[in-house]
């Protein structure tokens, strides 16, 4: 059984920073990379950022700039440094994690709200 925990989600002003973690535990083998995605009200999910094991990274267009995506291989943790949030940025994140064999796990979700 795979578990993706994430946590850091919260709500923050314009222009404030977050730190999102995303903790996996399990029977984890031959990750090909692990990401976060966000979902906004009537919108579709997509991708914000994500990381392979090699360490290529890869941002939506409208996060380039703002947003850090980093891992820790060790502690099987990925992290999403957000900066300069905008109103905009409001949306459920969700960790992924893709494996080699293409199956992806998800996470429970965590909710960010950017507003003054």
């Amino acid at each position: 059984q795979v578990q993706l925990v994430e946590s850091g989600g919260g709500l923050v002003q314009p222009g404030g920073s977050l730190r999102l973690s995303c903790a996996a535990s399990g029977s984890i083998f031959s990750i090909y990379a692990m990401g976060w995605y966000r979902q906004a009200p009537g919108k579709q999910r997509e991708l914000v950022a994500a990381i392979t094991s090699g360490g290529f990274t890869n941002y939506a267009d409208s996060v380039k700039g703002r947003f850090t995506i980093s891992r820790d291989n060790a502690k099987m943790t990925v992290y999403l440094q957000m900066n300069s949030l905008k109103p905009e940025d409001t949306a459920v994140y969700y960790c992924n994690m893709l494996m080699d064999n293409g199956y992806n796990y998800w996470g429970q979700g965590t909710q960010v709200t950017v507003s003054s």
